[in-house]
């Protein structure tokens, strides 16, 4: 019952951002071109909008390495276009609330993150491996010095997911998105630091509302802990830096097949290399225990399952992310971004009874409305170098 209702509200979520906020694709016009090398050679790709879509629905700012986007060759219909893209967002929002269940049920019975973060790394190879061996998707080829380009990425990649498991085991869900709300606060200061990049005031003035709306709703917080609350904050600094990183590699070459699916399921492969060994130090000893403690309180294979729906609810709602974000212009994809927080945030409280007061409530509101203001002043407003 919990999860239709879940369900349902991510539908009308998606109805209504389409119904009200998308602007037709065919009347968009902003072409812009950016310069890509793939293979041995110089590509010129154009992109739909003038805004490179995002690689990391975690991080709005982090674009894609090598974004390989085709020119179709025929405008399609306006209203095809709108209900495809429709069915990516409500897509991606109920894949998003799927991991966000599933992780923390198994978290609550099975509290070893490093092991259950790295699972979800391992399961998401049993996505893409087979796409790859049955030439459902053409391989990625890469070089040494391809991958070794790649491994800052993967590296701020994987803080990004462990600090979030760990800060979701440690505290509610809902206050964990509350917190990784104030992302934009580190992308901007990681942009000014890396890439010396500087907004207009007005960009800078919407973080007010970010910041105190994420100190009041962690002020009000019932289960307020501070490993939730340090974690969440690391996982939204790793995912700052990897998208400076990823802007950092812009029109370099990156092997071949490299589009946006491929560079996250390479991404997905290092991570899953670089956590392996240190879950095995950090929780390794303990994993034969605490799962047979785990195992008294709900079955075994529940657990199992439970795990491995969270693995490919993770991995596939990254994927849809950027089919959907990828098709529209930067106000809807504002706007979208922001409506999944508030879904994600809306259906956890709900299935898991999470109590919020009236002060929490409105801090969390205000952090949200803040981070919608920042993406658009950010599109309205040009970056200054």
């Amino acid at each position: 019952m919990k999860l239709s209702l879940i369900f349902t509200l991510s539908t009308i979520s998606a109805i209504c951002l389409f119904s009200s906020a998308f602007v037709p694709l065919s009347l968009t016009k902003a072409p812009a071109i950016s310069k890509v090398n793939v293979a041995r050679g110089n590509v010129l790709h154009t992109q739909k909008y003038s805004r490179v879509p995002p690689l990391f629905e975690a991080s709005s700012d982090a674009a894609p390495v090598t974004p390989n986007v085709q020119v179709p060759s025929k405008e399609k219909s306006s209203m095809k276009e709108t209900l495809t893209v429709g069915a990516y967002f409500a897509l991606w929002y109920i894949l998003n609330i799927g991991y966000n269940i599933y992780n923390k049920k198994v978290l609550n019975v099975f509290p070893m993150p490093w092991v259950v973060g790295t699972a979800q790394m391992a399961i998401g190879l049993l996505y893409f491996v087979p796409l790859w061996l049955t030439g459902l998707r053409k391989k990625p080829k890469l070089s040494f010095d391809n991958v070794k380009a790649l491994i800052p990425i993967a590296a701020m990649h994987t803080g990004s997911h462990i600090c979030a498991v760990l800060s979701l085991g440690a505290g509610a869900v809902s206050f964990t998105h509350i917190v990784k709300a104030a992302e934009p606060l580190f992308t901007s200061a990681c942009g000014a630091l890396f890439m010396n990049e500087f907004f207009a005031w007005q960009v800078y003035a919407t973080l007010i509302p970010v910041v105190v709306g994420v100190g009041l709703a962690s002020l009000k917080e019932l289960s307020f802990s501070w490993i939730a609350f340090g974690n969440a904050m690391g996982s939204n600094l790793a995912s700052a830096l990897r998208g400076t990183f990823s802007k950092g590699l812009m029109g370099k070459p990156q092997g071949e097949n490299m589009n946006a699916v491929n560079l996250y399921a390479v991404l997905t492969t290092l991570a899953f290399i670089i956590l392996l060994p240190l879950a095995a130090i950090i929780e390794g000893p303990k994993l034969a225990a605490t799962w047979a403690a785990a195992g008294k309180q709900v079955a075994s294979k529940t657990i199992a399952l439970e795990l491995l729906y969270s693995g490919l609810f993770y991995y596939t709602y990254n994927e849809v992310a950027f089919l959907a974000l990828d098709s529209v212009n930067p106000v809807t994809h504002a706007v979208g971004n922001t409506i999944k927080r508030v879904v994600v945030i809306l259906a956890s409280v709900i299935f898991f009874g999470t109590k919020m007061t009236p002060l929490g409530t409105f801090g969390t509101a205000l952090a949200i409305g803040g981070v919608l203001l920042y993406s658009l002043a950010k599109n309205a407003f040009k970056t200054k170098k």
